[in-house]
């Protein structure tokens, strides 16, 4: 089984690159962050015409997570547990996380709130959905320590210095401040591994490049996307990658697509 996630950067521009890119990855669970349309602009035949079934959800203009799988989409669920909105006077939920369970792995699709900058009321909201995720997280291990959750998607955290290009350029700005840092690590410690970095060590590798001052042809990336995935699916984890290749030519995505090979 093999199952991948990708920041798009908004499907409806970039559907066709996804279908050729699912045509020749050979993937069987996709998820995206970013869509950036409501459901009724969703793409969804382009994905179910490859034999994909599809859940999406998105509210506007912005944020947006899907989940492309042939592999079965069961038990949908829009939201974790606890997951705060952002918003005056009433927070809204942002549409940032969609689960289903494909092919026997729940697999969670999330987008992370950016933090904006270390002063902006985001910064706060990102540490408060991170601590959600977490208990959230927690809670489905402690229910069933065999089950089998992969947390995926753009985290908007890049955990270690060897994570972006050059650490002193970010020095005060977010993505890499501790309390950020922390909220990631403490859902490791929950019992969710990354899985890919063992296949993937670096530095230099990164799976986001700015769109500005030829970031991506100058190599100067970061890694913020990953898979976390719990002990009794990290043990199946036989190969991962990231498909560099995805970042380059006309109407790209900013981010790259990761993949992670599960054995049966």
């Amino acid at each position: 089984m093999r199952i991948a996630t990708w920041n798009v950067n908004s499907i409806r521009t970039r559907a066709d690159r996804v279908v050729a890119w699912l045509q020749r990855s050979d993937v069987d669970v996709l998820a995206l962050q970013e869509t950036k349309c409501r459901d009724d602009q969703f793409p969804e035949s382009c994905f179910t015409d490859l034999g994909y079934q599809v859940a999406h959800v998105g509210h506007s203009q912005w944020n947006g997570v899907a989940l492309l799988s042939r592999v079965g989409l069961e038990d949908v669920e829009v939201a974790f547990p606890g997951q705060p909105g952002f918003g005056n006077p009433e927070p809204a939920v942002e549409a940032r996380a969609l689960a289903a369970t494909c092919g026997g792995v729940r697999v969670w699709s999330l987008y992370v709130p950016n933090g904006r900058t270390l002063t902006d009321p985001h910064y706060e909201y990102k540490l408060r959905w991170l601590g959600a995720l977490r208990t959230a997280a927690a809670g489905w291990l402690a229910e069933d320590g065999g089950a089998q959750v992969a947390l995926v998607g753009d985290w908007n955290i890049a955990p270690q210095d060897d994570d972006v290009w050059d650490v002193r350029v970010f020095a005060h700005s977010t993505h890499v401040s501790e309390p950020e840092r922390a909220a990631f690590r403490a859902i490791v410690d929950a019992g969710y591994a990354d899985v890919v970095r063992p296949h993937t060590p670096g530095p230099g590798v990164f799976t986001y490049w700015d769109y500005t001052q030829l970031r991506f042809a100058r190599r100067e990336g970061m890694r913020i996307d990953f898979v976390l995935g719990s002990p009794a699916l990290a043990v199946r984890v036989t190969n991962a990658l990231i498909d560099r290749q995805e970042r380059k030519g006309k109407g790209a995505s900013d981010h790259a697509p990761v993949v992670v090979d599960l054995h049966d």
